[in-house]
């Protein structure tokens, strides 16, 4: 052979690999398939690259682990799970009806993309009872979405009740299980058909990589779903899959620490002056506790809680004099967050009064005393301008 041909097929395999913890990142379009019969048999060989290689297929296997699912999809992003699985599973004709309390960008996927290819939107205030959202569905509903709790005002649903009663019908479930990041709560135990993440947040931990995940029992949904990638031409890298793996090994460590320095901030705080309201699920006496202490066997660091009426510009002060707490969307790696909710919660078809400006914060992995000690110079600089 020539040296152009010799340089092509030189240095392709190292044999065997070495075995460590994590799985190899795979770089590659193109799959080498043993013979010509393989070629076109997608059944039993993969065929092409953007399907996922090595680290793909074990992210995929652990996330099915910790969901409980027979298959698992991945998605460049929280949002593009939600739309994409939507998108799998529903039809010009269909209707949908979603929480109104949903993450923002879905409501936007909801009004500028779902009506736009003939899917109705129907919105349902998150304080409606299973048997009423179910028995006053329409003929044309086909599929349910929840998320519980909100990641802004932390409403929670009767998921359990709503799942039962909507298989009942036909209709399926699927949920945004972002805050409890599958391991504080396993939606597919409890009868949902779809458990939705953004890896993004709580499984990568370190608030640099984008993933989302959609994961299900039901042969038929895992199909679909699966369907819907290979169609929308949707990818993920195989150094993303590592750092969302990488990040899935310590999820059980950082949940705990998380949820527990967010108890104990959110504790401090509803007994602060400048508070009004506190929305923790997992704090007794916050609304809906008992739903929380039903289904869900821990807590994590995002909640909200309502700041005593004042002008604008004492909440821009409150944020302005954080120092530990970062200002900025997203939530779910080892920092903390706050960002103020009142502009997000304007599209809401069912508006609530939550006592004053609603703020959101995201407890990380600081030193409890330190956030609470930076959360008491915000709360002076929201009173010296709120009088």
């Amino acid at each position: 052979m020539s040296d152009d041909t010799r340089l092509i097929h030189a240095g392709k395999h190292a044999e065997p690999l070495a075995r460590t913890v994590g799985p190899p990142i795979q770089k590659g379009s193109t799959v080498l398939l043993p013979n010509a019969a393989a070629l076109y048999d997608d059944a039993n060989h993969l065929t092409y690259g953007r399907a996922g290689l090595s680290a793909q297929a074990c992210l995929q296997d652990a996330l099915a682990t910790l969901e409980g699912a027979d298959g698992v999809t991945l998605y460049p992003s929280g949002i593009a799970a939600i739309s994409g699985a939507m998108l799998a599973l529903l039809g010009a004709g269909d209707e949908v009806l979603v929480v109104d309390n949903v993450y923002k960008p879905v409501r936007r996927f909801c009004d500028s993309v779902l009506k736009r290819f003939g899917v109705t939107v129907s919105y349902f205030d998150p304080a409606t009872a299973p048997d009423r959202l179910v028995g006053e569905a329409s003929d044309a509903v086909r599929m349910i979405l929840l998320e519980s709790p909100g990641s802004l005002s932390f409403e929670m649903q009767d998921v359990p009740a709503i799942a039962a009663l909507a298989k009942a019908r036909g209709i399926l479930t699927a949920i945004d299980n972002t805050w409890a990041a599958g391991i504080l709560f396993r939606p597919l135990d409890h009868g949902v058909d779809v458990s939705i993440q953004a890896l993004t947040k709580y499984v990568g931990g370190h608030s640099d990589v984008f993933m989302g995940s959609a994961a299900a029992r039901d042969p038929a949904v895992v199909r679909r779903l699966a369907d819907g990638i290979n169609h929308m031409g949707w990818a993920v890298s195989g150094e993303d899959a590592y750092a969302i793996l990488r990040g899935l090994r310590t999820l059980p460590v950082r949940m705990e620490r998380q949820g527990a320095s967010g108890l104990r901030v959110a504790a401090w705080l509803r007994d602060q002056p400048e508070v009004a309201a506190l929305f923790h699920p997992a704090l007794p006496g916050c609304p809906d506790h008992a739903l929380w202490a039903r289904d869900f066997k821990g807590a994590c660091g995002l909640f909200g809680f309502a700041l005593r009426p004042a002008p604008e510009a004492a909440v821009d002060a409150f944020l302005d004099a954080l120092t530990v707490f970062g200002l900025g969307f997203s939530w779910g790696g080892f920092e903390s967050l706050a960002i103020s909710c009142d502009p997000q919660l304007k599209p809401r078809r069912f508006p609530k009064d939550y006592g004053g400006p609603l703020i959101r914060l995201h407890v990380g992995l600081e030193d409890p005393d330190d956030l609470i000690a930076d959360l008491r110079a915000g709360l002076d600089a929201y009173a010296r301008l709120a009088v």
